[in-house]
């Protein structure tokens, strides 16, 4: 009853600041227009930041709650997990405005490549002279820009050009990028044969270009096409069955970042992924340098180097392969304050889950967190959110504490752990005195 009465007067006083600033200011924060949704999304994460560090120094509790200690953590995490809920639902408006604005910025880069392209040809023509070769690479250019523009226009609501690259969990696919990469290096240099073999008019020319697109020639590049795209097919085929076998917890994210290609989906950088993308992009580089040279043949990626890529590429599908890993109960003890005598697990007692896997990569957002359900026997419990300068004290991965409600039956009942991501861990038996 303390903690309703609290949190009714919370939400009175909340009322008003919200009708107070609701008008359309120069800095509107209401989220109803994209321009606003940033400073909005950042407001509410202010907001909340200010209110998680006044809570944990004990400031702002409600004379109603302040004499129990459960009913004061009960209100404080009830709070936190509200004001989490605004700061997710600001965040979700943000990203949605974010990959809105996306597809004209990736149109502008897509764009400014073939005006560097025509930069470079026009700067090495001096002396060497224009020829064929460098007019069909920039009309090739320029077919594969306007493709990607008008298939950005079409997905312009999912990123534009970025669409085909954006993973389910909205992230930045890294077997998907590569192999987007290599794909269009592939269509651009068949592309730039195309318009030679157009504008040649004698027959040896002719012949010396269709030659240029034997097997012997391009087998390093195709084989490395081949290897890549059948990654990133391979790749999102194992982690979709990891994820409905529970042995692969992913949580959706706000928005991609640049930094996914590189970084697990706690934002931690990520061995595997760093060497794909390093060894992949050197090769690609390479393949351009050649085809450079070389316009009037597929690129002869060297064995050697073609060899460096599929050893790269099977490192990263087995890290894929290997990540993650179901949440697991170790042991389940009561929970013991200083001074208190011992004593065994009585309901009304707080007990403490000891385990692994609790907290899925990219689920420490208060909204994640506040998730987490732990089932004492046909009882559910929400882990509550127990606040600290910088963060949160209870849940983390390894340790959950929450407390034993009155509606357990004494005796012996099951301890199970339901994180963010909706995967259960293994039942743990404890015994419950009266």
């Amino acid at each position: 009853m303390a903690v309703q009465e609290a949190r009714h007067g919370a939400e009175r006083g909340g009322g008003l600041g919200a009708g107070q600033g609701a008008a359309h200011t120069g800095g509107c924060a209401c989220g109803d227009c994209p321009h606003g949704a940033r400073e909005g999304h950042r407001r509410a994460v202010a907001a909340f930041l200010a209110k998680r560090d006044e809570l944990a120094s004990g400031q702002g509790l409600p004379a109603a709650v302040a004499h129990s200690a459960s009913a004061s953590r009960q209100w404080v995490s009830d709070e936190l997990t509200q004001s989490a809920d605004l700061v997710a639902e600001r965040g979700r408006v943000d990203g949605e405005a974010w990959l809105g604005r996306l597809w004209r910025r990736t149109a502008y880069a897509v764009w400014g490549a073939v005006l560097t392209l025509l930069l470079v040809q026009a700067l090495t023509a001096i002396g060497a002279g224009w020829t064929a070769a460098r007019t069909a690479g920039l009309l090739a250019a320029l077919v594969v820009a306007g493709g990607l523009t008008g298939a950005g226009y079409l997905h312009r609501a999912r990123g534009g050009a970025l669409a085909p690259v954006i993973g389910e969990d909205n992230r930045l696919s890294t077997s998907r990028a590569m192999a987007a990469g290599w794909v269009l290096f592939v269509v651009y240099a068949v592309l730039v044969l195309v318009g030679q073999l157009a504008a040649a008019s004698a027959h040896g020319k002719r012949d010396d270009l269709i030659a240029g697109l034997e097997l012997a020639r391009g087998a390093g590049v195709v084989t490395v096409v081949a290897v890549v795209c059948a990654i990133a097919v391979l790749v999102r085929r194992i982690v979709g069955l990891r994820v409905l076998g529970q042995r692969l917890q992913k949580v959706r994210a706000d928005r991609p970042r640049a930094a996914d290609l590189l970084t697990d989906d706690s934002g931690r950088g990520s061995f595997a992924d760093i060497q794909y993308v390093a060894v992949g992009a050197v090769a690609l580089v390479f393949a351009a340098v050649r085809l450079a040279r070389r316009p009037e043949q597929l690129p002869d990626l060297p064995w050697g180097l073609a060899l460096l890529v599929l050893v790269s590429a099977a490192t990263y599908l087995a890290g894929k392969y290997a990540e993650g890993g179901r949440p697991v109960i170790l042991s389940v003890v009561r929970s013991r304050e200083a001074g208190d005598l011992d004593a065994p697990i009585r309901t009304g007692d707080d007990i403490e889950i000891r385990g692994a896997g609790f907290v899925p990569p990219g689920a420490q957002s208060a909204d994640r967190l506040s998730r987490m359900v732990v089932r004492i026997g046909a009882v559910h419990v929400h882990v509550p959110l127990v606040p600290v300068p910088g963060g949160f004290s209870n849940p983390t991965d390894a340790v959950l504490t929450v407390p034993v409600p009155v509606d357990v039956e004494p005796g012996r009942v099951e301890v199970q752990v339901v994180t963010a991501a909706g995967v259960e861990t293994n039942r743990c038996l404890i015994e419950v005195t009266d």
